[in-house]
Order: C-alpha cells, then structure tokens, then sequence
C-alpha cells in the first residue's frame, strides 16, 4: 500500500506523516538539539541529478527518515533556548495541515472569501489580546522583515508626497529614518530595498537601559531638518533581539509627532507577551505609534510563517502598496477588501486559520500561562547561572532574555562551543558593549521548568574541565 503517490495515496501517507510526526515530538528531549555536522554532510547523501522515472513513496520516505531528521537543528526541541522560537503549537499543525490541503493563493477576497475574512477577524481577536484601542486594524505578514519593509515603504511615499511610486528616487530629497542600535537588522534591510541607503538611517544613541530616548530623537531630527534633510520615519524597539532592550516607547513617540514624523514599532518577538496585562508597562504609550509589528510564530505558538502588522490607518499603506488591475477586480464589489494591497507579495498563504486554531485551542489563559512560566523560569535560571563560579551576568532578565559571560571574550566563546557540541541544550551569541556574550531566551512551546533548570547544570559541568587561567573565581 501507498507506491503510488496520488489522492488516495495521500490518505495513507498522510496518517504515516502524522503517527511520525507524533514520535517526533514525544522523543525530541532524547535527541541533541543542534545536528553534529559539518557542511556538505547532507548534501553528499543526495544523488547529484533528479530521476527521470517516478520513484516509491516508500523509497522516498526512507530516505526522509534516514537523512533529514538527523541533519536538523530542531526548532521545536524543548531546551532549544537559542534565537527567538518558532513555536509550532500541535493545533496550528493542524490547521496547516488543512491550509495545505486546500492550497489556496489568497491574493484577493473572491480568490478566497474565508482566508481574507478570518484574517480580518483575528486581527481583531489579537489586537484586544495584546491591549490595543479599537481603531486598530492590519494584516497577516510572512514575517516581521516584509511588515517594517511595508512599514518604510509607506513612510518614504507619505514624505515624498506619493512621488517616489511614479517619478523613482532620482532627484528627491535625501529622506532619514531613525531607530537606535538595538533594532533588528532587518530594519537596515528595509532601509536599503526600500532606496534609502544606509547611511540615512540615523542610529540614535542609547542610555544607560539601552533605550532610545524621547529627547535624544527629537534632536536627531531637528538636527537634520536644520541640515537640510527630511526627516520620514521612526523605528522603535520594543524587545530587541541582541538583549530585549526597549525604546522608551510614550517618550518617543511624542517626540516624533511633535515633529510631525510617522513611527513603526518592531515588537516582532516581545509583542506576543502584551497579552499579559502586566507586561504592558514595556511598551507603554504603543497606541500612539501608526504601525506595529509582531509574531504570532515567536511565542504564541502559531506556525512559522505569521507576523501580525497593526495599522492605525491602513490607507497610506494600501496607496503605496496597492495595485489593482483589471484581472484583479472582485466584480460589482469595488471596496472589498483585498490584503496583497496592504503587503509586498501579490499571493498570499491562508494563515490566519492556525491563529483561528491556535486562540481557541489554548485560550488567552492558555497562552498566558506559558509566557508567564517562561519568564519565572528564566529568572530563576539567571540565578542560578550568576551563583556558578567565574559566571557574570551581563544584561539582567527581559520577559525570558538576559546574557552572561565568563571574563574573558576566548573563554566565553570556548564555552559556547562546549554546550552547543554537548547538544543537551542550544544557545547562541551576541555582543554587548564590544563583549562576547551568551544569550539564553526562554521560549519553546513544550519546554518545562526541569528543561530550563539545565541551562546552569549544563554551564557547570562544561566549566568543570577548564583551567583556572581561563575561568577565575569571583
């Protein structure tokens, strides 16, 4: 049963995938979280050209099993305490099962009536889920990288007075952005894809939390504007990635206003924990910001790809972003709404069903809960690494994130490479102030607290061979 790969093929396929992807989970803890390979490992197992002739499903599948499983860096491994997550909650699994099935291209509403209207809906359910006022709305993005590129692209059009869009660069004011040197770097990206170089955005020095300041904004962009430039846009973190560092959110958006500049919010992994009330306090004075990103894929459980974009006013984004053309019409319903005109791509995947999934499956409850725990554990993990000998903690907890080192940059990097080559758990680097630190973000979907209790166990046993000269006592 189940050479031939067609519909009733699938049938069977289907439930073999689903019992496989069942063990997958149950025995990922006796798995290493990262593969031990090296480049090209894989790569040597595939034959160097495709077949000419249909193969077996069950000769496929065996190569699957044989190859892949033990060539991944397992996202979904319960001490994988590296990046930020891409949790993949069993419910949005499903939900992607039967996304897949249908296979639809949800460009415009007639192409899939449910896919547009659930996606209005669960904007909607996460927008008061995370706190923000009613007049909120937005749209379901791949990722957060093509929600802050929307976000640039309709902030250089509204500077230029929609010129950009017909007339091209060519000859238009030099246009600055600004953001501090905690965002993410696909903010660099935007700025450079959307045309306006990197040397125009204006990285805004930091205090001593490594937050932007109201004050230090301002003067950044009357200096400009004293220097001929036109200021065009503001992106403010809200739980970077390096460290979790925080804009001083209320500040910094008043001062943009009062200079009559737009501001975009990267909340991109910290926003899921908005919908814990207390947690708000982060990002206070959000609901003054025209655009804000998140995703859902990070903390909330649902599947890589979904990345939520709020709008306070989708209609700038929709005229810089939007095209219409005759083949794309819905007949006799000109004002519906189609989502390709508030994103870059023109097709667009169903993926507000895992939200749909997701939200009912778990509860806000549900979710809540899980944040909550992960930010208790990673306190407590803190403690616990800062009581070890030769360990300092370099940024205190934010939500789950915070970073140590070891005294030397040498020994911290040695260190890293110790605990990622034990595969018991994954973590994984940045710099903070020119030094090496290690980063422990909380965050899996299915870890417990014995998982995140064996980050320290792990630190210390990999401490344990190294010298005195590279591991001093405190």
């Amino acid at each position: 049963m189940g050479t031939t790969m067609d519909h009733e093929g699938l049938r069977h396929w289907s439930k073999r995938a689903a019992d496989w992807a069942a063990d997958y989970h149950a025995t990922l803890r006796d798995r290493p979280v990262r593969a031990p390979l090296v480049p090209g490992a894989i790569a040597r197992q595939l034959p160097p050209g495709p077949p000419d002739a249909a193969e077996p499903m069950e000769a496929i599948w065996a190569d699957f099993e044989r190859i892949v499983p033990d060539g991944m860096t397992h996202w979904q491994h319960p001490r994988f305490f590296a990046y930020f997550p891409a949790n993949a909650a069993p419910a949005s699994m499903l939900a992607e099962q039967l996304v897949n099935a249908m296979a639809c291209n949800a460009l415009i509403w007639q192409t899939s009536p449910a896919a547009t209207e659930v996606e209005q809906v669960m904007v909607g359910w996460l927008r008061q889920a995370v706190g923000l006022p009613e007049g909120f709305t937005g749209t379901i993005h791949d990722s957060a990288t093509n929600a802050t590129l929307s976000a640039v692209l309709t902030m250089r059009e509204q500077a230029l007075g929609w010129k950009g869009l017909e007339d091209g660069l060519s000859g238009a004011p030099t246009l600055r952005f600004y953001a501090s040197a905690e965002t993410h770097s696909s903010v660099d990206k935007a700025i450079r894809v959307a045309g306006i170089g990197q040397r125009n955005l204006v990285k805004v020095a930091t205090d001593a939390a490594r937050a932007m300041t109201g004050a230090a904004l301002q003067a950044a962009i009357r200096a400009d504007r004293a220097a001929g430039l036109h200021p065009a846009g503001v992106i403010l973190c809200a739980g970077g990635t390096s460290v979790g560092a925080f804009d001083r959110i209320a500040e910094c958006v008043a001062a943009a206003k009062a200079e009559g500049v737009p501001v975009h919010v990267d909340a991109a992994w910290a926003g899921s924990a908005m919908i814990c009330p207390e947690f708000r306090d982060l990002w206070a004075g959000v609901e003054g910001a025209d655009s804000i990103v998140f995703n859902p894929h990070k903390w909330l459980g649902a599947q890589f790809d979904c990345s939520i974009q709020f709008l306070k006013d989708p209609g700038a984004q929709v005229r810089t972003l939007g095209l219409r053309p005759t083949y794309l019409e819905t007949a006799g319903r000109e004002e519906i709404v189609n989502f390709n005109e508030w994103t870059v791509p023109l097709g667009r995947r169903f993926r507000a069903l895992k939200l749909w999934f997701v939200l009912r499956a778990y509860g806000l409850e549900g979710l809540r809960e899980r944040i909550r725990n992960h930010v208790t554990w990673a306190l407590r993990s803190r403690d616990q690494l800062a009581a070890l000998p030769g360990v300092r903690i370099v940024t205190e907890p934010r939500l789950s994130l915070f970073s140590f080192a070891l005294e030397t940059d040498a020994a911290t990097e040695a260190l890293l490479q110790r605990i990622n080559d034990d595969g018991r758990i994954y973590l994984t680097q940045t710099r903070v102030d020119g030094q090496f630190a290690i980063r422990v973000q909380v965050g899996s979907f299915d870890c417990r607290e014995e998982d995140v209790m064996l980050i320290a166990k792990t630190v210390q046993e990999m401490l344990a061979p190294c010298s005195s000269d590279s591991l001093p006592s405190r």
